[in-house]
């Protein structure tokens, strides 16, 4: 689809029309909707011996739910044998729990036409979560800001194949711990009309996520819609902290989306085997999926797994490596005989720049991802360092590189005119295709083509300074944010947004820790 984008416009014929026709234009993707089969790597017997060994960890091992007496509470009155803090599911509860949680669900975006279907064959694919760093060829290596938060947040906006505005694109520690989250949420409501993401740093911070999202949509909308899809980590192995459980049941009880995803670095929070990681993941899966439906039975959630090795030299997280891949692909299996959506895989590496190493993790990733149906991909573009850095010029290569996934999800096409029969007998024997009917009548929509990467004569490349890909990526960023223009806002809404977030942030002396 194609939007004109042009901020708050000028009144009067004349203005309207030169704001019309100097606005920015650009495109929308939908949510990708795969036309490709999942690649799977375990058969049945695999699958069930995975089953029963997560079942036995959960009666037999348990989980832990940490500083959440209220938690214990649900659990034992749910048929749970608790321990102190430790939680012993019986086996079959949490997937009979798990029953109640819908197989896929709509996010609204304040703009109808970026609505994302969550779930069933779609991907929806959302930015880089959580850096305290980021790098630009510019300024280098350095803390984020919120500046670089709204520039993040506006070239997302900007992307073509970017369909979430996300949620912490990056971690802005100019602003006071306990004052960010409002600033975050702000700039997502009002430099981007696409869906995105609440706060899970405190329960207190995932009310204010609804309570902006109520002024943003209006109170009855968000009673009964989702508008919010929020990353609730897992302490693996197999803990339940009260913090991210406390947002979660915020959400839940509001009928907003968490995705509850397991953080398995494998080695040091998971088994060095892939059965084993899927195992464990599977139990913490159940367990915090059961659980949102003990807090509200239907509230929607996504069963997630961050998943990546461990270099046992210097300890360092690896990404891109096979290991991974594995536990990726069997865990997508796992999650769709649950019957819910699945988070993973992103545009994960451990380079220190937009190179090669980047490249190659990146690109690995980000088909893995597709491959192992996925339906939300969060860092799935601007991820570098192992994700302790946003970086600007990664950022637009892999939402160009999006692209392409959306080009593989297509499948092949069959029909009448994707035989091009015509072509073949105008063609004929020795003849070329570049100038028939059959070309000309398709060459525009024929191949996916990148908006950042080098196919020019070696000449022409050279004559223009020799520029690498993490240059050209550099003028893009820059042209994109020269081009931005916020999209249109209701003034009421506005104005209360801005007062919600001054009378919050009023409320409460600055933190930094």
């Amino acid at each position: 689809m194609s939007d004109v984008i042009e901020g708050r416009r000028a009144r009067g014929g004349g203005a309207a029309r030169r704001a019309e026709r100097t606005a920015v234009s650009f495109e929308t993707a939908k949510f990708i909707s795969r036309n490709i089969p999942n690649f799977e790597v375990l058969n049945e017997e695999a699958l069930q011996i995975i089953e029963h060994n997560a079942e036995m960890v959960l009666e037999e091992i348990g989980v832990n739910f940490v500083e959440n007496p209220g938690a214990l509470v649900r659990w034992r009155e749910a048929g749970a044998d608790v321990r102190g803090e430790r939680v012993h599911i019986p086996r079959g509860l949490a997937r009979k729990l798990c029953s109640t949680a819908p197989a896929h669900f709509t996010q609204a975006a304040r703009n109808p036409e970026r609505n994302v279907e969550i779930g069933g064959r779609n991907l929806v694919l959302a930015p880089v979560y959580g850096p305290p760093f980021v790098r630009d060829l510019e300024g280098g290596r350095r803390y984020a800001t919120i500046e670089d938060f709204r520039n993040f947040v506006k070239l997302g906006y900007m992307s073509k194949w970017l369909h979430h505005s996300g949620g912490t694109v990056c971690e802005p520690t100019d602003v006071p711990v306990n004052k960010r989250h409002l600033d975050m949420l702000l700039a997502h409501m009002t430099l981007s009309d696409k869906p995105y993401m609440g706060s899970v740093t405190e329960p207190s911070r995932a009310q204010d996520s609804v309570d902006m999202s109520k002024i943003l949509f209006g109170p009855d909308f968000v009673d009964q819609n989702t508008v919010m899809t929020s990353l609730i980590n897992i302490n693996s192995p197999m803990t339940f902290d009260g913090i991210m459980m406390g947002a979660l049941e915020v959400y839940a009880a509001n009928n907003q989306a968490s995705i509850v995803s397991p953080f398995i670095v494998g080695g040091a929070m998971a088994p060095v085997t892939v059965a084993g990681t899927l195992t464990q993941v599977l139990a913490e899966i159940l367990a915090g999926v059961a659980y949102s439906q003990l807090v509200r039975a239907g509230s929607p959630v996504i069963a997630g797994a961050f998943v990546t090795s461990i270099d046992m030299n210097s300890g360092a997280p690896t990404f891109g490596t096979p290991e991974a891949a594995h536990i990726t692909y069997g865990a997508g299996q796992l999650v769709r005989r649950l019957g819910l959506p699945y988070r993973s895989a992103g545009s994960f590496c451990g380079s220190k720049l937009p190179d090669a190493q980047a490249a190659y993790e990146t690109s690995n990733s980000l088909n893995m991802g597709l491959l192992a149906g996925v339906n939300f991909m969060l860092h799935a573009c601007g991820w570098l360092e192992g994700g302790l850095v946003s970086s600007y010029e990664k950022f637009v290569m892999d939402a160009d590189q999006l692209g392409a996934l959306h080009g593989l999800a297509k499948g092949v096409s069959v029909d009448e005119n994707a035989q091009a029969l015509d072509a073949i007998r105008e063609v004929g024997p020795g003849g070329h295709y570049l100038g028939c009917a059959h070309t000309q009548a398709n060459f525009k929509t024929a191949f996916w083509r990148s908006d950042v990467l080098d196919y020019k004569p070696f000449e022409t490349w050279e004559e223009e300074g020799a520029r690498d890909t993490a240059t050209l990526a550099s003028a893009r960023v820059r042209k994109m944010l020269a081009d931005y223009v916020a999209p249109e806002l209701d003034i009421a809404k506005r104005e209360a947004l801005d007062a919600y977030v001054a009378e919050r942030k009023e409320s409460m002396p600055d933190a930094f820790m």
